[in-house]
C-alpha cells in the first residue's frame, strides 16, 4: 500500500469515527449527561492513541466464543495457539467438536493453561448451543437480552465476563464487557468507586452510553489497551493520552 493510500485510508477512518461521534452524541438520554460526554471524550482521545482495535480476532462466531472461554485466566496468546491447534483439526464448529472424546479435546487447548476445566466449559458452552439453537447464533442475536444473558450464566464455567464477551464480540448485542482493564481506569479517573464490582461498573457504561455495540466493542478494546500501556497497577499517568481527563488530579488509588 503507498503512502497517499496509508493516508487516504486514515483520513476516511477518522471521518468515519467524527461521524459516528456526532451520531452517538445525539442519541437522547438523561439530560445534560456529564458521564457520557467525558467517556466519549475518554473514547475519542484513546481511538487517537491507539487507533481502531477490530476485535474480537475470530473467523466465525463460533470461534470466537471459543476463544472468549479459552482466554479465562490466561494470556491471549496462550489461548489463540489452542484455537490455532482446534482450527487445524477442524474443530471450530460444534458439532465436531462435541464428537471429540474429552481427554483428546483437552490435549488440543493444553496450552489455554487449566485445559481439563476449560475442555469441560467448552462443551459445556456447545452442549448449550447445540441443544437451543441447533449450533446456530442466530437465536444469540435475536432473542431478548436480559433472559438470554441469564440462561447464559447458567452455563457452568461462563462467568459474566465470559458471557459478555460472547454476547457482544460473537452475537454482536450491546453488553459492555466491564473487565479488569476497565475497572481499573473508570475507578482511577473517578467515574466508578474505587472497589466496584464488575456488575456495577457495567451497568454504569450501559446506562449512560448509546445501547451501540460497535461503541462497546471497540471502547472495551481501548480501555485494554491503555490498561495495559498505562494504566499499569503502577499507573504511567505522565503520558498516558487520558491524563487530561484527571484534571490535575492525582488518579484514585484502585
Amino acid at each position: 500500500m503507498s503512502a497517499s493510500t496509508r493516508s487516504a485510508s486514515r483520513g476516511g477512518t477518522a471521518s468515519a469515527v467524527r461521524v459516528q461521534l456526532s451520531a452517538w452524541r445525539r442519541i437522547p438520554g438523561p439530560p445534560r449527561d456529564p458521564v457520557k460526554a467525558r467517556v466519549l471524550r475518554v473514547y475519542t482521545a484513546l481511538l487517537r492513541r491507539f487507533g481502531a482495535q477490530r476485535w474480537w480476532p475470530g473467523r466465525s462466531a463460533y470461534e470466537i466464543a471459543a476463544g472468549a472461554v479459552l482466554a479465562q485466566n490466561t494470556a491471549w496468546t496462550n489461548a489463540a495457539r489452542a484455537l490455532a491447534a482446534l482450527r487445524a483439526r477442524h474443530l471450530l464448529d460444534p458439532h465436531r467438536l462435541i464428537a471429540v472424546p474429552e481427554p483428546e479435546l483437552a490435549r488440543v487447548i493444553r496450552s489455554a493453561g487449566t485445559y481439563r476445566l476449560k475442555t469441560q466449559r467448552l462443551r459445556a458452552f456447545t452442549r448449550w448451543l447445540l441443544a437451543r439453537f441447533g449450533g446456530r447464533f442466530h437465536g444469540l442475536r435475536r432473542l431478548p437480552l436480559g433472559p438470554l444473558r441469564a440462561e447464559l450464566l447458567a452455563v457452568p464455567g461462563l462467568g459474566p465476563e465470559t458471557v459478555d464477551a460472547i454476547l457482544l464480540y460473537a452475537a454482536n448485542r450491546p453488553v459492555f464487557v466491564a473487565d479488569a482493564y476497565t475497572r481499573r481506569v473508570l475507578a482511577r479517573h473517578r467515574l466508578i468507586a474505587v472497589g466496584a464490582g464488575y456488575e456495577a461498573a457495567r451497568a454504569v457504561l450501559e446506562a449512560h452510553l448509546p445501547s451501540d455495540p460497535a461503541l462497546f466493542n471497540e471502547l472495551h478494546a481501548l480501555f485494554v489497551a491503555v490498561g495495559k500501556t498505562y494504566c499499569r497497577s503502577v499507573p504511567l499517568c505522565a503520558r498516558c493520552p487520558l491524563r487530561a481527563d484527571l484534571r490535575g488530579r492525582p488518579p484514585a488509588r484502585a
